[in-house]
């Protein structure tokens, strides 16, 4: 049997097709925080949202190069933490790893909650009850097999870009004077304060906020190594991030501040159930949130896959108990899988037993870990890239642009947002929050490097892994 057989025993499956990969790519860069936290945005920066979403955009565009440049020359299970290690040493590979896990186990339990908050409104159960049985719903999709994962984030992202595409369309309709009733034009976007009617720094204050409304995008690198063209798959997905980003968040955005003026408080609360109200779209609302579903559904199917798949990462370097690497006769990581989903449920509880302290605390301890994970992708690509020219110039097939300006710079970038929050009341908890959260697994590495069974690989070597 081949090295890179899809049936090596012991190891992930190749079960993501290419549809599934592109799917993946796009539903990673569509979320909720696109239909419902850009009227906070809107809120912030006016109609020059369009320029907060256009820069916070191309920072993750170019985040996401550097890792496809990795990706591309050594596709990995759970690559974020690998690149790290690789890198920066056991210690990086350890604490990346462990918070990106973190991160995506709170998001499950918190997408579970969303999703029993929209299904309330139509059944009358319970909202833990329905929790759970979202919970329950996703679980079961993971563990069937990669691909059933695939095939369900396929059809969930085709409705989110489907619903979107048709936003587009009517929107354009409008703006031109096609739409019965319609004035046409683009005087909203002036009329009501100007561009920037709260000032040049209200842009760099909303993309604080519009920066982590793209996580996510990062996922489908994850999930190269399940894929049967890893390299192919990830080339094309990341190559494509800067026409989903104009298209799906740039775009839709000018139309919302087009169509309506920016500071109706409809808009604020829901810019694009405001938007189709103005244009007499029948159950605009009622469509909109089954909508807001299909996405959380989304997020929640590929939450409780990143972090099982990270799990498996962790315990394979010998950063978790070596039983959770164990894999079924499908190549699933049961156990990683439903280890993520028991944690999920102390998200769930927190939010029905604390909600304004124990779920609050929660949320706010993973607003700020993506920049951290951001950070932690580009200082990787730095050193790596350079051991790549000069060990295996010939894997270097997908490349970073400008190497080492740009990524530099990114860095800067992201290091001036964190410091940013800092000064920011109404973000400040959320980095004071997420701080806490990677002291505390960063402290816990001295424990596992003295007590693990297995010492921490301090030299990991540039050999292609699958």
């Amino acid at each position: 049997m081949s090295e890179n057989s899809p049936d090596r025993p012991g190891e992930l499956r190749t079960g993501l097709r290419r549809r599934h990969m592109t799917m993946l790519a796009i539903g990673g860069a569509v979320g909720a925080g696109l239909f419902v936290g850009s009227g906070q945005v809107i809120r912030t920066a006016g109609p020059a949202a369009i320029l907060s979403y256009a820069a916070a955009g191309l920072l993750v565009l170019f985040v996401l190069r550097a890792l496809g440049e990795m990706v591309v020359a050594r596709p990995v299970a759970g690559s974020l933490a690998e690149y790290a290690r690789m890198a920066l040493g056991p210690w990086a590979g350890f604490t990346i790893g462990w918070i990106y896990w973190y991160l995506y186990v709170i998001l499950v339990g918190a997408e579970a909650v969303a999703g029993a908050a929209i299904l309330a409104s139509w059944i009358d159960l319970p909202q833990w009850l329905l929790a759970a049985a979202l919970l329950v719903l996703m679980t079961g999709v993971n563990l069937a097999s990669v691909r059933s994962f695939g095939e369900f984030e396929f059809w969930f992202a085709s409705i989110k870009v489907a619903a979107i595409i048709v936003f587009l369309v009517l929107g354009v309709l409008y703006i031109l004077g096609l739409w019965p009733d319609s004035p046409g034009g683009l005087h909203n976007l002036t009329a009501h304060g100007g561009l920037m009617p709260n000032g040049l720094t209200s842009v760099f204050t909303a993309i604080v906020a519009v920066m982590f409304a793209f996580g996510g995008t990062e996922i489908v690198t994850i999930a190269a190594a399940e894929s049967a063209e890893p390299g192919r798959a990830v080339a094309r997905a990341t190559g494509n991030v800067l026409w989903r980003v104009a298209l799906f968040y740039v775009f839709s955005i000018f139309l919302v501040v087009s169509i309506l003026p920016w500071n109706d408080a409809q808009v604020l609360r829901s810019p694009f159930v405001s938007a189709l109200d103005r244009l007499d779209v029948p159950a605009a609302g009622t469509i909109m949130q089954a909508v807001i579903l299909t996405a959380v559904l989304s997020v929640l199917n590929s939450a409780i896959y990143v972090s099982s798949r990270m799990l498996y990462v962790l315990t394979r370097d010998g950063d978790a108990p070596a039983g959770l690497t164990k894999l079924n006769a499908r190549g699933v990581p049961v156990r990683a899988i439903l280890l993520g989903t028991v944690a999920a449920w102390g998200a769930v509880v927190a939010s029905y037993i604390s909600p304004d302290q124990v779920f609050k605390f929660l949320m706010n301890s993973i607003g700020t870990i993506l920049a951290f994970v951001y950070l932690a992708i580009l200082l990787s690509e730095l050193r790596l890239r350079r051991r790549l020219e000069r060990d295996d110039p010939a894997s270097l097939t997908y490349r970073m642009w400008f190497y080492p300006v740009l990524p530099i710079l990114c860095i800067l970038a992201l290091v001036a947002v964190l410091v940013s929050m800092a000064v920011m009341h109404e973000v400040r908890s959320q980095l004071i929050a997420s701080l806490i959260s990677l002291t505390a697994v960063a402290a816990i590495y001295p424990l596992r490097r003295r007590y693990g069974s297995r010492p921490p690989v301090t030299t990991p070597p540039l050999t292609r892994t699958r």
